[in-house]
Parts: structure tokens; C-alpha cells; sequence
């Protein structure tokens, strides 16, 4: 039985705990947070039976494999180093840290300790990003992608929720090196970075503040962002973040050199798009149809997921595959589900576009 401690005892927090409270072999045994309300609430809400307001005394006190550090990003690096050396293996929350260099620092920690540690991308473990990475490895798109287009938007709603949110000039979000870019478009970022071979990928990046936000008097904030990778093996992707944008579209689209394929989030699609050539007027029939076939095949994988009780809301469903995939990972000593390769990549490309956008 994996005994698991959870610092930060906010909304994601309560998150993690759902899930952890459905994985076989795994039990809370203890929260902490700085505010000893939330501690002491999370604590009773989730029948844990140990509750802090200081970490040292968390991790002196209760005999831990694994913690999951769902405070704010500022403190994910020193948090994360305490649970190391102090022997836990460390489920960070997205972003992973603040920049590359502690993200580097961290995972060096790790293997020096022996130690895991994983990032929050559950983005990456939905039903259909999981059939997709299944149908790329089995050869669908015919070798490596040609070419990749991440969407991953962010809805204000409206204006009195918008200026709530942005309106405090110390919230945390503010002061990270990305701003509010940085606390969303990992999910985004990590699903191209999985595909790409090189350490080093050219990024370009344009970014500037919506008419909607100027208009609310938050012009020094941005949320709209273009972006353009380029891999050291020609590789190439598109990454787009808006906050505008309606409906609001989390998709990610794989061009290869035999078929395609594209993953919708939101609706837990994926659809493949086979290089198939049809005469004189039969494309505009043909290929409709089996598009439709498609959809209603998408229907019919998800309605049986929903009977049997595991289809969970999406971002609910990944984030406990997840977790599970890192506690078998630390049980059994298995691969990590997300390689360090790719948590530093991320961290890379973001810290480019960081650097450019500001």
C-alpha cells in the first residue's frame, strides 16, 4: 500500500484526492497547507487522518512514498526538493516549475536519490489522446509526424469574471515569468513535445492582448499566442492559445506521411484521415460517409466507456490514468509515464515563448 501525502489543499487538491480515493493500493494518509482551515477541512472532508500547516513537520512526522505538490508554481521547486530528500518519490502539478533550470535541478535530484518524480500533464491520458499515441505507435501515420497543430484555448466567460480574476496585481498567476500563459498552455505544449526528436527546436512566438481584455483595462496581459516549432529533423508544429476563440477548442492534429489523425478533447473523438483516392465524384460521398461512420463510432466507444463506469469526465478520467500509471511506476518499478525528455522540452519551449512574447 503506497501511503500518499498531498500538500496544498485547494481545488486541485480536492481533484487528486477523488482520484487517489479510486486507485487500488494507494491511501492518503496525510494533507497539508498553510492555511489550517483548508488543512483541517480537506482532512475531514476525505477522511485523512493526518492534517499540517508545515511541511517538515508533515514529512518528519508521517512515513510517506509519494507526494503530490498542488500549491502554486513558485513553490513546486523547494517543495519538491524537501520531498526528495526526504526520501518521497513527487507528483508535481502543471507547470512543472518556473523554468527549465529548476526543472532540471529536480529531475537530476531525483535520479541521484533514486527517486521519481513526474508533471501534472494529464492532458496527455484522456481516452482519445491514448488511442491516438496507440494508432501512431502501431505505424498509422507512416513513420514520424510531418507536421502538428496544438489548440489549447481558455475561456473568461464574462467581463465580471475576467476582472475578478485578473484584477489582483499580486495574484500568483501574474507573477510568473509567463504570466497566465504559463499556468494553462502546458497541456498544449506537451502534446507536441512528445513528438519531437531533438532537445533544441526553433521556436517563434508572437503574442498580444485581446480587444476584449483592453477593453476591461487589462492590457498588460496577454492571451492570445501564435507559435511555430521547428524540429532539428524538420518537424514542424503550430500552437495556438486564445482566450476568444468560441466554441473553445482543445485539439491536436497529426500530419504524416501515409494518414493523418485528429484527437478532439473537448468531445473525445479521435478521427483518422486516410490518404484514400477516389474518381470523378466520389470523394464528395464517399468521404462524408466514412467520416460520419466516424463520429458514430466515436459515440458508440464512448457510450460503452459511460456503462461501464469508466468514462469520466475527461479531464477527471486522465488525471487518475495518471496517477496510476506514476504509482505503478514507483510500485513495480516501471517506465514513468512521462519521460524526463519530454518535461524538459516542454519546459524549454515554454521558456522561449515566454522570452519572446514579454
Amino acid at each position: 500500500m503506497l501511503k500518499v501525502g498531498i500538500i496544498g489543499c485547494g481545488k486541485m487538491a480536492d481533484n487528486h484526492a477523488n482520484c487517489i480515493k479510486r486507485i487500488a493500493g494507494a491511501e492518503i494518509v496525510a494533507v497539508c497547507d498553510r492555511e489550517p482551515l483548508l488543512s483541517k477541512d480537506m482532512s475531514e472532508r476525505f477522511n485523512i487522518s493526518k492534517h499540517f500547516i508545515d511541511v517538515h513537520e508533515m514529512l518528519q512526522t508521517v512515513k510517506l512514498d509519494v507526494v503530490h505538490i498542488t500549491t502554486p508554481p513558485q513553490s513546486h521547486h523547494p517543495l519538491a526538493e524537501m520531498c526528495l530528500q526526504s526520501g518521497c518519490h513527487v507528483y508535481v502539478e502543471k507547470p512543472f516549475t518556473v523554468d527549465t533550470k529548476e526543472a532540471e535541478e529536480l529531475i537530476a535530484l531525483a535520479n541521484q536519490k533514486n527517486l521519481k518524480i513526474t508533471a501534472g500533464h494529464n492532458a496527455q491520458f484522456t481516452h482519445a489522446m491514448i488511442r491516438m499515441r496507440e494508432l501512431v505507435k502501431s505505424g498509422y501515420l507512416g513513420g514520424k509526424p510531418v507536421h502538428m497543430e496544438s489548440l489549447y484555448c481558455y475561456d473568461f466567460g464574462d467581463e465580471s469574471y475576467a476582472k475578478a480574476l485578473l484584477s489582483d496585481k499580486d495574484h500568483w498567476v501574474r507573477k510568473l515569468p509567463g504570466s497566465l500563459l504559463q499556468n494553462i498552455i502546458t497541456h498544449g505544449i506537451s502534446k507536441i513535445a512528445e513528438f519531437l526528436s531533438g532537445d533544441e527546436p526553433t521556436v517563434i512566438a508572437h503574442g498580444f492582448t485581446s480587444p476584449f481584455l483592453k477593453s476591461i483595462g487589462q492590457s498588460d496581459i496577454i492571451d492570445e499566442v501564435r507559435v511555430i516549432i521547428k524540429d532539428e529533423d524538420s518537424t514542424t508544429a503550430y500552437f495556438t492559445f486564445s482566450s476568444q476563440i468560441k466554441p473553445v477548442p482543445h485539439q491536436f492534429r497529426l500530419y504524416g506521411l501515409k494518414n493523418s489523425l485528429i484527437v478532439d478533447d473537448d468531445h473525445q473523438v479521435l478521427i483518422k484521415m486516410d490518404n484514400k483516392d477516389y474518381k470523378s465524384y466520389l470523394p464528395y460521398f464517399v468521404t462524408p460517409f466514412q467520416y460520419a461512420k466516424q463520429y458514430l463510432g466515436n459515440v458508440k466507444y464512448n457510450f460503452i466507456k459511460f456503462l461501464k463506469k469508466g468514462f469520466h469526465l475527461p479531464n477527471d478520467a486522465a488525471l487518475k490514468t495518471l496517477i496510476e500509471s506514476f504509482y505503478r511506476s514507483v510500485a513495480d518499478d516501471l517506465p514513468l509515464p512521462l519521460s524526463y525528455r519530454e518535461i524538459l522540452l516542454t519546459s524549454r519551449i515554454m521558456d522561449a515563448i515566454f522570452e519572446q512574447v514579454r
